[in-house]
């Protein structure tokens, strides 16, 4: 028999066991690393641990906004005072930490490491200097973009054209995500936006690259967040011990629109599959979710991808109540990037969700008793995805 990587994949012998998520919002005047010590200290004592017991560090530091430039894990683990023995600094976007989070994982399983810590910070909204849309130069695979004012809302705005061309995805449709990310965040204390929406509220706002109006995108904010992961057997003797990685899997797509192969699907259909296939699992037994959510459409497409609803049916799963408290699968369940934080990679704070979820502790809508909590995040244009699947082992 030929061995599959999901069938080496370490399944539930890393946990997560301490997380926190910055309450700033809006931090003008505060370096990103100084965010980055704040988390760090909070979520190591979340877990009952310390500096001195970490060995291995994670983050993705590289825009503008994030303070750093070449080598930027290290400079960060220098000003937190972390001298790690393992280090992944692989940025793919908004998807970053959960790809942090894979590789944490293989790495304490072949003895690289044992307590890591995965950390994130912005100041997306205060950063004092221009910051420009990231892309190549107009020269190489830029010059068939970069020319011609290509920006990331503009390529999202591109796969929601197709889509609703292909598909029939009508605006309310995807109003009615952002309305219900507004619901949940309306429970958040610390959400940016908690006033009510409503679908006319979100069409009536202005067209920013037609058809997503401001609504359909994300907040612009400042803050900061940080995981703890260890093993198994380490977990025990942690502070509150924390849910399992149950699964995992990433996935490249293309970085240039151009290249997109179908604009109505993600990679997310591959890191999907991967993830599921390394937990034994499948989308009926998820039933609550973290979504990317940069943009309404961001979090339409990721659902199919997913295979959580057929294709070309995701505007009538979510005109129906699918993503509601009562309904089929739950959503960012804090209020998510287009109502309570989003500083440049949401993936971080749909981590800690998904933490806190399965902890009984969501500041936003809280589950029951969930025993899995599926996290997925989106990078560049939609061109990088990781999955991770979260629960007891």
């Amino acid at each position: 028999m030929i061995m599959t990587s999901t069938h080496r994949f370490p399944r539930g012998s890393a946990c997560i066991v301490g997380a926190f998520e910055s309450p700033r919002r809006k931090a003008p005047g505060i370096h990103p690393y100084q965010i980055h010590a704040e988390v760090i200290a909070e979520a190591l004592s979340d877990a009952g641990l310390t500096v001195a017991d970490v060995d291995g560090f994670a983050t993705a530091a590289s825009f503008p906004s994030e303070a750093g430039w070449q080598m930027n894990a290290l400079e960060v683990a220098e000003y937190v005072g972390l001298r790690p023995g393992w280090i992944d600094s692989t940025d793919i976007g908004g998807a970053s930490t959960l790809s942090h989070v894979g590789h944490a994982m293989a790495a304490i399983a072949a003895g690289l490491c044992e307590v890591v810590v995965i950390s994130y910070a912005s100041s997306g909204r205060s950063w004092p200097l221009p910051a420009p849309d990231f892309n190549t130069g107009p020269t190489g695979p830029g010059q068939f973009e970069v020319p011609y004012g290509m920006s990331t809302i503009s390529a999202y705005a591109l796969a929601a054209t197709r889509y609703m061309h292909d598909f029939g995805l009508k605006p309310e449709e995807l109003a009615q995500i952002a309305v219900q990310a507004r619901t949940y965040a309306g429970r958040n204390p610390h959400a940016m936006y908690r006033d009510p929406l409503t679908v006319d509220a979100v069409l009536a706002s202005p067209m920013i690259s037609s058809p997503l109006h401001r609504l359909d995108c994300c907040v612009v904010s400042d803050s900061g967040g940080a995981i703890v992961v260890t093993s198994r057997e380490r977990a025990r003797d942690t502070r509150r011990s924390g849910p399992a990685v149950l699964g995992f899997g990433e996935a490249a797509g293309q970085m240039q629109m151009n290249q997109m192969v179908d604009m109505t699907t993600t990679a997310a259909a591959h890191s999907g599959r991967r993830a599921f296939a390394s937990a034994g699992l499948g989308p009926q037994d998820i039933r609550v979710a973290q979504i990317y959510d940069s943009f309404t459409i961001t979090v339409a497409l990721t659902l199919e991808a997913l295979g959580f609803v057929p294709r070309g049916e995701v505007g009538a799963f979510i005109a129906s109540g699918g993503i509601g408290p009562d309904g089929r699968l739950p959503i960012n369940t804090d209020g998510g990037g287009l109502s309570s934080n989003h500083s440049g990679r949401r993936g971080m704070y749909a981590v800690i969700e998904g933490v806190r979820q399965l902890r009984g502790e969501s500041p936003g809508f809280q589950l029951a008793s969930p025993e899995l909590c599926l996290v997925n995040g989106t990078g560049g244009w939609l061109s990088a995805t990781a999955t991770l699947i979260l629960g007891e082992a």
